[in-house]
């Protein structure tokens, strides 16, 4: 049973693509690292996995022990897996839903997780055959523990969550909560922010579907950088004020799953 050390999993869900939900499942187990828990960070999204250059993983092998695949190791504290370890980058995964589901089962069963903290599953958009597979993969195990859905404050995006948040409950997945990604822009210099994608549509949608608020993330060029070219943001800006949100929503999940 490979999660049998693994004290917590958590999903991270969006209703859509581009809403950042994979930069905020690297952020939020980067800050998990910083506050000194082992964690493992797992993409799933087979068709179009972005956490390997986010990481600067790309040039990464994969070594096998007697127990199965084991993760790449980045820092004592945070190790990542991902199907693009076998694939070229730049090619195309053409398969049907079947081969998919396989592959998942095999990341979540086959992987030498070892002793964690939290594992983090970066899921792919929408509500798919995919996620079907990952719960009922992760409910032999007894798990996963919860879900933290990401939203960007316009409606569009809040109506994507609202589905979201109905699987996540068909599913009996806990809600660890909702963020808010992309919650105005600060100016450096002026520390003005600007709500360049209106404001508080993700803290609405946590109070009327009774679910917790973990905050919102304003948008910071720096962290779209490092992103692209596989740099630790919370490292390298950690008095930003995205990377102390980061952090402290890192912080109240500790708290909330002690």
């Amino acid at each position: 049973m490979s999660l049998q050390k693994v004290k917590c999993v958590l999903l991270i869900i969006s209703g859509k693509g581009g809403v950042g939900k994979s930069t905020s499942a690297v952020q939020l187990a980067l800050s998990l690292a910083e506050e000194g828990k082992k964690v493992a960070l797992l993409d799933t999204d087979i068709c179009g996995p972005s956490i390997p250059r986010m990481l600067d993983l790309n040039d990464c092998s994969v070594l096998q022990s007697e127990r199965g695949w084991l993760p790449a190791t980045i820092t004592r504290s945070l190790s990542p897996s991902n199907h693009c370890f076998f694939t070229d980058e730049n090619s195309a995964v053409i398969w049907r839903g079947p081969k998919k589901n396989s592959m998942i089962r095999q990341f979540i069963n086959d992987v030498d997780w070892g002793e964690l903290d939290y594992l983090v599953i970066d899921t792919p958009p929408g509500t798919s055959d995919e996620h079907i597979s990952i719960v009922e993969c992760l409910r032999e195990q007894q798990k996963p523990d919860g879900a933290i859905l990401i939203t960007t404050p316009q409606i569009l995006s809040i109506n994507d969550v609202r589905r979201e948040l109905t699987f996540c409950r068909k599913a009996n997945i806990p809600i660890m909560g909702i963020l808010e990604n992309m919650s105005g822009y600060v100016c450096p210099h002026c520390s003005e922010c600007t709500n360049i994608f209106s404001k508080g549509g993700g803290q609405s949608l946590a109070q009327y579907a009774n679910v917790p608020y973990l905050g919102s993330i304003p948008i910071d060029p720096n962290l779209g950088e490092c992103a692209e070219f596989g740099r630790n943001y919370i490292e390298q800006f950690k008095s930003s004020e995205a990377a102390q949100r980061f952090k402290t929503i890192a912080r109240n999940l500790i708290e909330e799953v002690q």
